[in-house]
């Protein structure tokens, strides 16, 4: 498995294209509206936000998923379309004017929104949007989809991987979005994955949902879970392997290739949390089961005070065993090892439970990377587990305190 240029575009048969349509008021030259096309329909898949306020595209694509068969996706960025007034007709009405200028049913259209929410979607301007979108769609249009489903993200998010199924290249592509009210379970976040292998729609759903545990589950930003969380997954077939149906060589060769892709989108989200000035990686080893350090581990990436004492870069791993002690899972405190280590070197801070005599400085200057570790220690099991997510700094509150205003 290889990573390549492309994006959602990377994968046979699938074309894209962003541009501005005025959901977004503010500013003028960002783009608002993507669309995502196969040249023939796909097997898809979707996932959705565990929150139980879900935004209204949620409702209708899940509605529009139900006979496992999709072939296009339309997103807007600037408004949730959540708790909004005619939230479902207006994600219908989104819909429809896709498959129109498609030539599509509109139940073959996958649609998502992110932005404000509890404002009325300006429709109209996507109805419009739409009819100068589709002329635009091409196999290098991936790069401004992916600008136009970004909301506070500072940087794109986009990645592609090629491997061999069945003896054949098989491509998978994707874009996705994401930068605060990030938190495991999914968070603010929509990620659209596109590729050519062939498989039935029930492979794709099982590939997922495994890719997604793995990825987007294990990551957090500011501890909020969005009422807009899809991780939608389109295979055209257009590859020529023979259909994935169920568990054997194939599917994992597949499986594999898209938990890399998701997880380095997932590892980008974390890196841009909003205001973050920090990517921040805990792992945790010697759990007794993979479901002890995934707890484990999300509780340290989770803790504000942890977050805090990184982006002072401060040594302060008592915090980390704080948020250990109260995430539920049952350990010896007195077995636990921590250090910090970031591209300045490595400090151990703590062992079996005690505090260690370390050099302040050093560890200052270990902190003060842009990736920082926090490598955590057990006794008792074999099992690991890696989180990702960010510091907090005083952007978080200056973006979040005038959001909808």
């Amino acid at each position: 498995m290889t990573f390549i240029e492309g994006g959602v575009c990377a994968a046979l048969g699938f074309r894209a294209a962003g541009i501005h349509v005025g959901v977004k008021t503010s500013n003028l030259s960002k783009k608002d509206l993507a669309l995502i096309v196969s040249d023939v329909p796909c097997a898809a898949a979707a996932v959705y936000t565990k929150n139980a306020v879900k935004a209204a595209p949620l409702l209708v694509t899940r509605e529009h998923l139900a006979d496992g068969r999709a072939q296009a996706v339309l997103v807007n960025s600037g408004n949730a379309n959540a708790c909004a007034p005619d939230g479902e007709e207006n994600a219908r009405r989104s819909c429809r004017a896709a498959a129109k200028a498609l030539g599509l049913d509109e139940r073959d259209v996958v649609v998502a929104s992110t932005g404000v929410i509890g404002q009325r979607l300006p429709v109209e301007k996507i109805e419009q949007g739409v009819e100068k979108l589709v002329p635009l769609l091409s196999r290098t249009g991936s790069h401004d989809a992916a600008l136009a489903i970004m909301t506070t993200d500072t940087v794109k998010k986009e990645y592609a991987v090629e491997t061999v199924i069945g003896g054949k290249t098989v491509r998978i592509g994707g874009i996705a979005k994401g930068s605060g009210m990030i938190h495991p379970n999914m968070g603010t976040m929509l990620c659209f994955v596109t590729t050519d292998c062939a498989m039935t729609p029930e492979t794709a759903k099982s590939a997922l949902l495994e890719a997604v545990r793995v990825s987007f589950n294990r990551i957090s930003v500011d501890g909020d879970t969005s009422t807009n969380d899809m991780a939608c997954l389109l295979a055209n077939g257009l590859a020529g392997n023979d259909p994935i149906a169920g568990p054997g060589a194939d599917y994992d060769v597949f499986v594999e290739a898209l938990k890399a892709l998701c997880t380095k989108l997932a590892i980008n989200m974390a890196a841009d949390g909003e205001g973050a000035k920090h990517l921040v990686i805990c792992t945790v080893t010697g759990a007794r089961t993979e479901e002890d350090a995934e707890t484990l581990a999300k509780s340290v990436i989770s803790s504000t005070l942890t977050k805090a004492a990184i982006f002072g870069a401060d040594a302060n791993w008592g915090r980390v065993l704080c948020a250990m002690g109260y995430s539920g899972v049952e350990f010896d405190p007195d077995t636990v090892d921590v250090a910090f280590e970031s591209a300045a070197g490595r400090i151990d801070v703590c062992k079996n439970g005690r505090g260690l005599e370390f050099d302040e400085d050093q560890a200052k200057k270990i902190l003060s990377e842009h990736d920082v570790t926090i490598d955590i220690r057990l006794e008792g099991g074999k099992a690991s587990c890696t989180c990702w997510g960010c510091d907090i700094t005083y952007d978080y509150i200056k973006i979040n305190g005038d959001y909808r205003t």
